[in-house]
């Protein structure tokens, strides 16, 4: 089942551009009809995508590769239906395994367990982007590129060969023996680092106008370690079994029967749950969202997406441990599923990984990793990112057909002080009110199933700023799935 529905996104995206928008002409439209979806579409359209996959590599992660790399068709297909098709892309994947060393550590730590068979070793991939399955690029870069040149017409540059499905399913399986202690966050900004660094091999992956989407794949929540004494033997400073519950009992906190780590250790259902910030061997959540966001001069150029277990229930309970006989607490799985070989797959509820998604209001998404298959969540993930470039398509089934009931500005300098707006009219039958707005019947745009194939169109483009964005509210109708789930 998803754990994200594309309904309530554009409430909190709508609400986002009301906020933001210098003029109360968009709050006209009347939404009473239904629900409003709302557009912000630049007239100059930025194709350039930076995606950076953080795959957790854990042990128990085998079954979850294999979903992703089967549905990763399906978010290509929907970023291929941009205007103008496959954005300009980099395509970069790391893991979660960054082995006994932690973000405050001058060096690794001892190492534990068995490297291969979760143990954590020396500083594991260290946030270095992987090539793996025997893929090799033309530049010799660890990284994807696939461009179109200015030309429409020619043909797409690309550093790989073979189609874009089959060589990310070979560089996207990365096994399932890194370190049990995942470092999600700070292998994401380890990554993100060394693209900056020239002499790195990770070096020009990032683009210093493209967007940046950052997309976690994990079935356990983010244990990124300020310090490696988090990974002390058993019962050392009070830490207990050492077992990934450290991570859980010293990086999150519950307002609802877990306000301390005493209280954390404690069996039983917990709420209200969040990262505890001022963690001695954690690192800070809200520090790995101000680095990315100081990546960009715009933060909604930077998009988060996480496919993780669910967020609750949350519960300690107790179970065997590594060593010896007596049982230890240990973090209940939140959801579970069959895998593809028929064997119970589970994940725990990311509590520290989501509240990094939540820093990015209308910019991040997440779904539930605990699904045979995987296609909705990335189908999310794509359109998510399909809107933040620029997509003109109408998503939903719009009221008061054919004169729709919406409401549409050209907006300069948006999102600073001194943003303007001008409100754009309907076309007239020829148009000769240009610039003015329109919404046409276009099924080869806007392909998308259990759509009308609608456009909003915008004539007399030339005319207006290339700075300029179009902010557009358009009234749905209600559908019953809607109105069975509770909205408006």
């Amino acid at each position: 089942m998803r754990a994200g529905f594309a309904s309530p996104l554009l409430f909190v995206a709508a609400a986002g551009l009301l906020a933001a928008c210098p003029d109360r002409s968009i709050s006209e439209v009347n939404p009473a009809q239904g629900r409003v979806e709302p557009k912000d579409i630049p007239i100059k359209v930025n194709r350039d995508l930076d995606l950076l996959f953080l795959i957790d590599n854990s042990p128990s992660m085998n079954d979850k590769q294999l979903n992703l790399i089967a549905n990763f068709g399906t978010f290509i297909d929907v970023l291929s239906s941009i205007p103008g098709g496959l954005p300009n892309v980099h395509i970069g994947v790391a893991t979660s395994d960054l082995g006994a060393k932690g973000a405050d550590d001058a060096a690794p730590g001892n190492s534990i367990g068995t490297k291969g068979q979760g143990g954590c070793s020396n500083a594991g991939d260290a946030g270095r982007l992987q090539l793996l399955g025997g893929v090799t690029t033309t530049d010799n870069l660890p990284y994807l590129t696939d461009i179109q040149p200015e030309d429409p017409t020619a043909a797409r540059v690309r550093n790989y060969t073979g189609s874009l499905n089959d060589t990310f399913t070979k560089i996207a399986h990365v096994g399932a023996g890194g370190c049990g202690f995942e470092q999600h966050l700070e292998g994401v900004k380890q990554a993100l680092q060394q693209s900056l660094d020239t002499t790195s091999p990770n070096a020009g992956f990032l683009r210093k106008d493209a967007f940046l989407a950052v997309i976690i794949i994990a079935d356990e929540d983010d244990c990124s370690m300020s310090h490696s004494t988090l990974l002390a033997p058993d019962n050392a400073m009070g830490l207990g079994s050492r077992q990934s519950f450290r991570c859980t009992r010293f990086g999150v906190l519950c307002d609802k029967d877990g306000a301390d780590t005493d209280a954390m250790n404690v069996v039983g259902d917990k709420s209200l749950c969040h990262p505890n910030d001022n963690s001695a061997y954690l690192t800070k959540v809200s520090g790995y969202a101000d680095f990315l966001k100081g990546l960009k001069d715009d933060p909604n150029k930077v998009i988060v997406a996480g496919i993780i277990g669910t967020t609750s229930p949350f519960t300690v309970e107790t179970r065997p441990p590594t060593a010896g006989t007596t049982p230890v607490p240990a973090l209940k799985h939140s959801c579970n599923y069959t895998g593809g070989d028929g064997k119970l797959e589970v994940a725990d509820p990311p509590i520290r990984t989501k509240a990094f998604l939540d820093q990015f209001p209308n910019r991040n998404t997440f779904a539930s990793i605990c699904q045979q298959d995987l296609s909705g969540g990335l189908q999310q993930i794509a359109d998510l990112l399909k809107a933040a470039i620029g997509d003109p398509c109408i998503q939903g089934k719009l009221a008061n057909a054919p004169k729709y009931d919406c409401s549409v500005s050209a907006v300069v300098n948006q999102g600073a002080a001194n943003a303007m707006e001008t409100v754009l009219a309907r076309c007239d039958a020829t148009s000769s009110n240009a610039p003015c707005w329109h919404i046409l019947t276009d099924a080869a745009q806007c392909p998308a199933k259990d759509s009308d194939h609608l456009v909003l169109k915008i004539e007399g483009q030339d005319k207006l700023a290339t700075d300029t964005h179009i902010i557009a509210n358009c009234v749905t109708l209600v559908t019953d799935a809607a109105t069975d789930a509770g909205s408006p």
